[in-house]
């Protein structure tokens, strides 16, 4: 069975300092977030199946602002700061920390959270804090293992395991995976799960 990307046409929206300045709060929207070097906008880029809707660098820490991106009239992504990189001063950690804390706390048309861990250092102080935000918030969350390229299967396998008892015994509502850029594996999962929160599945 072939799935239709949707996503495919996703257009850069704006980006915004805070959640004050975000588009309208109506409509649709997940969020991506992750730690800077987790390789969240290459997933965000294979998700969709374009080469550069989110920028990717070699020097972690780029998204300093929330980027929002339009699928249709009614349903946006949004690129939250890459967080946790550790050559950005504590002012300014602390200034990103608590923009996405208030997006996450406040925004009333967000339908769910794609948290991106690197698959050989998952669950991070950082990581284990979001988990947290989204709790409180009661947002679903799906993360995504990045880079299991870089395991074998059966460490790869262990990861994953790893995680989904942590979730088990400390977050409902949330869904892991592994994701590799690289060749592409679960990105099909990663889109059912956009699918799901968007409404494109009841469609």
């Amino acid at each position: 069975m072939i799935m239709i990307n949707r996503y495919q046409h996703a257009r850069f929206l704006l980006s915004s300092p805070d959640s004050a300045h975000a588009p309208a709060d109506s409509g649709l929207e997940v969020a991506f977030a992750g730690r800077s070097n987790a390789g969240k906008s290459s997933a965000l880029n294979v998700i969709t199946g374009q080469k550069a809707l989110a920028r990717t660098s070699k020097t972690p820490g780029r998204t300093r602002q929330i980027n929002f991106f339009t699928v249709d009239d009614q349903r946006r992504m949004v690129d939250l700061p890459g967080y946790g990189y550790a050559k950005v001063g504590r002012n300014i950690k602390n200034q990103w920390q608590r923009h996405i804390a208030g997006y996450l706390e406040t925004r009333q048309c967000l339908q769910g959270v794609i948290l991106m861990m690197d698959i050989r250092h998952p669950l991070k102080e950082f990581d284990r804090q979001l988990l947290g935000w989204c709790h409180a918030a009661g947002l679903p969350v799906h993360i995504l293992l990045t880079k299991a390229d870089k395991l074998k299967r059966g460490p790869a396998q262990a990861a994953l395991l790893q995680v989904q008892k942590f979730l088990t015994e400390h977050v409902s509502g949330a869904s892991v995976q592994l994701f590799s850029a690289l060749n592409r594996t679960g990105a099909d999962e990663a889109r059912a799960v956009l699918d799901n929160w968007l409404g494109y599945a009841a469609e």
